[in-house]
């Protein structure tokens, strides 16, 4: 196996990508650990990959998250630190909010910063989510008392990119009513493949009596709206989509501030979109990115109006067809890079030659 796939927390988003990488791309072998215990993942999966990966000399690339701190990784194998190593980041813990800045625990995005320095690519699952997190960077390290090191932006921007999460979009089609049946712009893949099961439930809610010819309800993606109670030391990788949760402030903190859901890369929106849900979400984070302004509000007046348009006029959303370009977000169109991302380049390769 050539590739080799490190997950210091498989499951949610983490899983899917991995099991869409383990399946869709040839030589690839995993190692992963289970979900469960985050903040002990980050601080010590190191060490277990450090006796859990056999050595081999067929290995040309590494492909992990940035749960894991490579850099104690390749520091314990140096086998390992021959390969290409790629560091792909879901979520950075340099900006998610806290209540308060001291609350932010210093040890997890001084991790990923070092990872980030002994890795060869650096991909990124939103733009947003790469520019929050490089120029955090220098306010960052000037939490440290003294001896701060400078310009780790300019050292680490050359590696990055931006490979948005790819999405398996399954058949849906027998749920969408004729209109958007016939526009239905996604091409699905096979519907029968594991990492899709969940994405029908999550968008679509069963309807056992639903037919081809029935009419569906009306479906309105949740708000990104306020959350109330914000993770108080990091962000978990299952916090990457936030679910909304019921409180007296639906608009915003105890202060009455706008506080929209932090969302690096919204891959489970774009899924209920694909289920034929209409998206609303604020004009910030990674939103823009990706759906078109017609589907964004800047303030929670503008929130409500449009919500109470919905009450009055349920067929704006009942016979919408949502103009957002799914495709650019499916496993079809981002394969190849994907693909290419996981190619072992000759010239990052150190041979024995190089070493001795």
């Amino acid at each position: 196996m050539s590739v080799l796939l490190l997950e210091a927390f498989y499951g949610g988003s983490h899983k899917q990508l991995v099991d869409l990488l383990k399946e869709s791309v040839e030589d690839c072998v995993s190692f992963t650990l289970p979900a469960k215990k985050w903040h002990w993942r980050a601080r010590t999966s190191a060490l277990y990959f450090m006796q859990a990966v056999p050595a081999s000399s067929s290995y040309r690339v590494l492909f992990t998250s940035s749960v894991l701190n490579l850099a104690e990784l390749v520091a314990l194998r140096s086998d390992l630190a021959r390969l290409k190593k790629v560091l792909y980041f879901h979520e950075n813990q340099l900006v998610y909010p806290v209540r308060k800045s001291q609350e932010r625990d210093f040890q997890y995005g001084y991790n990923q910063i070092l990872s980030c320095l002994v890795a060869d690519v650096v991909a990124f699952n939103s733009a947003f989510n790469m520019e929050s997190f490089l120029s955090s960077i220098s306010t960052f390290m000037k939490t440290m008392p003294d001896h701060r090191p400078k310009d780790l932006d300019r050292l680490i921007r050359p590696k990055c990119c931006v490979l948005h999460f790819p999405i398996r979009f399954p058949d849906v089609t027998r749920f969408l009513p004729a209109h958007k049946r016939l526009r239905h712009s996604v091409r699905c893949d096979d519907i029968h493949a594991p990492a899709t099961q969940s994405h029908v439930q999550t968008s679509a809610p069963s309807c056992p009596e639903l037919t081809i010819d029935s009419e569906p309800p009306e479906k309105i993606v949740n708000v990104a709206g306020p959350q109330q109670s914000l993770e108080p030391m990091s962000v978990t990788p299952r916090q990457e989509t936030l679910q909304i949760q019921p409180m007296s402030r639906p608009c915003g903190d105890e202060r009455g501030n706008l506080q929209p859901l932090h969302v690096v890369w919204p891959h489970r929106w774009l899924e209920a979109v694909h289920c034929g849900c209409y998206p609303l979400c604020p004009k910030a984070l990674v939103y823009p990115e990706i759906f078109p302004a017609t589907y964004l509000y800047s303030t929670p007046e503008q929130l409500c109006k449009r919500l109470q348009d919905f009450c009055k006029r349920p067929q704006l959303v009942r016979h919408h067809v949502t103009q957002v370009n799914l495709h650019a977000f499916s496993w079809d169109t981002l394969g190849d890079s994907f693909r290419s991302l996981l190619g072992a380049d000759c010239d990052r390769m150190l041979t024995e030659e190089h070493m001795s």
